[in-house]
């Protein structure tokens, strides 16, 4: 039986509880500057994203990934340049769904809604070096691994180094954006 995919929604305050439920768990942070979180932090990082959708100009585009009604996981898109038409992705993964393709679909979403939608150039993902599912993903995505930034996000275990890797428009294969918010 073959799973549906996965869609895309513009995050809701509704959403905070379905984001915790990975928020809080270490396995799920382990490479972030970020968490385990309490409620109130979820809270906090949910109203913040819900907020940035009605910023001027917009730079942050946050969105929960569903699979029919349950939240798996969540992408973001956050335009750093606008002059020069650069952007970032960045997507968290329920742990409970690891390992089925469900970050490499939110990823190839926040890529179209990147070059598609918001007419970036060039959009860039990072990782944790030990993060070596993350490092698949953006591979998996078409991204070239550009490089290794040292040191540049200190965690619970000490300071992080970044791989980072990159894709320009004209390297990139759209697909439909199903994402229905």
């Amino acid at each position: 039986m073959s799973r549906p995919p996965v869609a895309l929604d513009r995050i809701a305050p509704a959403d905070w509880s379905a984001v915790h439920s990975w928020a809080s768990l270490a396995e799920a942070c382990r490479y972030q500057t970020w968490g385990p979180n309490t409620p109130d932090e979820t809270r906090d990082f949910v109203d913040r994203a819900v907020e940035a959708w009605s910023a001027g100009p917009q730079s942050r585009f946050a969105h929960v990934a569903r699979l029919g009604q349950d939240v798996v996981g969540m992408g973001e898109v956050h335009i750093r340049s606008g002059a020069q038409r650069q952007g970032e992705i960045s997507y968290v993964v329920h742990p409970r769904v690891w390992g089925q393709g469900i970050g490499t679909q939110i990823g190839r979403q926040l890529l179209t809604f990147g070059f598609g939608q918001l007419g970036l150039h060039r959009i860039y993902g990072t990782c944790d070096p030990r993060n070596l599912g993350s490092a698949c993903v953006l591979a998996k995505l078409g991204m070239t691994r550009e490089g290794r930034l040292r040191h540049t996000q200190l965690i619970r275990d000490g300071w992080r180094d970044s791989l980072v890797f990159g894709i320009v428009e004209d390297e990139w294969h759209p697909e439909p954006f199903p994402a229905t918010a």
